[in-house]
């Protein structure tokens, strides 16, 4: 379960990834600044569509085009998770430690799970697949408890 963190430690999450991005020769623009916001002011997965709102309150000239091309470099970039649920549209997250996806099929409740829950099957599929699993990028779908009753 994610939390909201104080408005400062959200500017110098924002301030360090930028920071990290222009190290590493990558433009810092403004919509990706205000994407990061968007994403570090509301913890959690988000869709584009979402996130476009949120950056469209602040900035209503970014069009849908440029959060999904800005997602798109974030996540290469390793800042950003995309989740990809079996149903509905990819969520996306700021990158943190490796956890894995719940997914309620009726309800479409997302649970973050330690990585290490997927740790066996991830083992498995390497060995006996030659498959590498990424926990954080997918989900298991299934009934949560409320839902299952």
């Amino acid at each position: 379960m994610s939390h909201q963190a104080p408005a400062a430690e959200h500017h110098d999450i924002v301030e360090g990834l930028m920071a990290r991005m222009r190290a590493h020769g990558d433009r810092a623009t403004p919509a990706r600044r205000l994407l990061l916001q968007a994403l570090a002011d509301k913890p959690g997965h988000l869709t584009a569509e979402r996130l476009a709102a949120k950056v469209r309150a602040r900035a209503p000239d970014v069009n849908i085009t440029t959060i999904y091309r800005n997602l798109d470099e974030l996540e290469r970039l390793k800042v950003v998770d995309r989740t990809r649920p079996v149903h509905g549209p990819a969520t996306y997250h700021l990158a943190s430690t490796a956890h894995g996806h719940l997914v309620c099929e009726k309800c479409g409740t997302v649970a973050e799970v330690p990585g290490q829950m997927f740790a066996s099957l991830a083992e498995q599929a390497r060995e006996q697949y030659e498959f590498t699993i990424e926990p954080h990028r997918s989900a298991v779908v299934g009934l949560c408890s409320s839902c299952r009753e």
